[in-house]
């Protein structure tokens, strides 16, 4: 069973299941006749459109936007997917060096609109200042943090989010609603789109939010291993890496690990690396082994529940209540004084629409202002990228998500870090970026610090950044703008760029 924190997240090998056309060549399953496309199987006008290609400007530098479809085979050579993507490339410079980087949210279930419209592309979607859970008046512009000066980028949405559709929904569950048959979709896409654009030579990165985390360090094992490519790098944002440790339900680890998001976020402004780390080292050291135990009673639990009280801001007849162990989800914890706070950023709130708790109330990012990204996305397609179709675009898919396979033996989720160290260990090259908001409760900063302790191969080469604001750390425009500054100087600095 999902707790509610689980499941709230959520909704952010097998033998390889398709191949794909050449990305940038004329489909062969669409005509083209007098601007309308029709799908030569059915000869029914196609949802999806023929592929756009654009030219457009960003402070100074020219590029190419081209929003299409992949379309992925299964063994029999038929039709099984088409896979929305939007590549961004300098024009003008030799591709076969420049730096492409491979983006994909999370979820499962979440198209790639957030890391595109909210961080790297040359849009971003902007929050009004004065209240950044207002959704409704979010602007859509020039993104002056994009990462286009140091890097081509291709977004692709997995199957089944987005405009990314299977051919026979009966079917995609099978074909690609797990955590295997997801790498492997994505690392033949990749293999596909980096053979049609000649970019074997370049520089190749993953991009992955929250479960992204998972996805990225799977799809880079998988591109490893069918597609023959290996990675310069990895740049994780919120991700989630190892399930268990994001229920803190059942693990006092985990509990350990989500404290000093708490903790952050009742210091927030004024939070530090420096007060992250005191925090850090209370909870792992001090904390942890008086949960771990028989529960704290009597004068020991008081004294317990009253310093976690201090140190979070939280109500101590709450956590005497759950016992020292803040329930992540639930009411008593997430709505105080009339306002409800968000999972994804711990010092956020709106107006709490069920205060009486009778009611389950819902996340602000998730279903509030998160929600206008896919919105701003389609007209973003249609107007600027010329991707005009009647599908609407699927931002967070809740029958992906309700249908994924955490593993092919069971219900139990797949451990990432001894395929990370794997995949460390056989690449000496490669480097991780990881990325982490103080205030995100869904993904804690702490987890991603506890993964890279207990690596045993190349944890020199894992760096961990933290910024102010939650799971979505890009929404706070100074954030975005560190974490595009901060990955630029990381992709730069890798020594095998010529």
């Amino acid at each position: 069973m999902m707790t509610r924190r689980a499941a709230l997240l959520a909704l952010t090998l097998l033998t390889p299941v398709c191949t794909a056309a050449a990305a940038d060549a004329p489909k062969p399953d669409t005509k083209v006749e007098a601007g309308k496309t029709t799908d030569a199987f059915t000869g029914e006008p196609a949802l999806l459109p023929a592929d756009s290609v654009t030219q457009h400007h960003l402070n100074g530098i020219a590029y190419t936007a081209h929003a299409g479809t992949l379309i992925l085979r299964g063994p029999d050579g038929k039709p099984t997917a088409r896979m929305f993507y939007v590549s961004y490339t300098k024009d003008g410079v030799p591709a076969g060096t420049r730096p492409v980087s491979y983006f994909f949210n999370g979820g499962p279930g979440a198209a790639t609109a957030y890391l595109n419209l909210g961080a790297a592309g040359p849009k971003a979607l902007t929050m009004p200042a004065k209240d950044p859970t207002d959704g409704t008046h979010a602007q859509l512009a020039d993104n002056p943090d994009s990462w286009l000066p140091v890097t081509d980028m291709v977004f692709i949405d997995a199957v089944g989010t987005g405009y990314s559709r299977p051919t026979d929904t009966a079917k995609a569950g099978d074909q690609f609603y797990g955590v295997k048959q997801d790498a492997s979709t994505f690392a033949k896409a990749i293999g596909l789109w980096t053979a049609a654009n000649g970019r074997e030579a370049s520089p190749h990165y993953l991009v992955g939010e929250s479960y992204g985390g998972i996805r990225s360090i799977q799809v880079a094992n998988a591109l490893q291993m069918e597609q023959g490519i290996l990675l310069n790098g990895i740049v994780m944002i919120s991700p989630a890496i190892e399930m268990p440790l994001l229920d803190s339900d059942d693990n006092p680890l985990s509990a350990a690990l989500m404290m000093p998001s708490l903790i952050a976020a009742h210091q927030s402004p004024n939070v530090t690396e420096k007060t992250a780390d005191e925090a850090y080292q209370w909870s792992l050291n001090t904390y942890l082994p008086k949960i771990a135990g028989k529960l704290p009673s009597g004068s020991d639990g008081q004294a317990l529940y009253a310093e976690i009280a201090q140190r979070t801001g939280l109500p101590q007849d709450v956590i005497a209540r759950q016992h020292g162990i803040p329930a992540i989800g639930s009411h008593d914890v997430m709505s105080r004084d009339g306002r409800l706070y968000g999972l994804y950023d711990f010092t956020q709130s709106i107006a709490d629409p069920s205060a009486d708790g009778l009611d389950e109330s819902p996340d602000p990012t998730l279903f509030g202002f998160g929600r206008a990204y896919g919105n701003a996305f389609s007209g973003y397609a249609a107007n600027d990228l010329g991707f005009k179709t009647p599908l609407t675009y699927d931002l967070l898919s809740f029958k992906v998500n309700g249908s994924w396979k955490w593993s092919a033996g069971g219900p139990s989720p797949i451990h990432q870090i001894p395929v990370l160290n794997r995949l460390l260990a056989l690449d000496p090259g490669l480097r991780v970026f990881v990325a982490n908001g103080y205030y995100d409760v869904a993904c804690p900063f702490a987890t991603a610090r506890w993964m890279k302790d207990h690596l045993t191969v190349g944890a020199d080469r894992v760096s961990l950044h933290l910024y102010q604001g939650g799971h979505m750390l890009y929404t706070r425009p100074a954030s975005r703008h560190a974490l595009s500054a901060d990955v630029a100087s990381w992709i730069q600095a890798d020594s095998r760029q010529p």
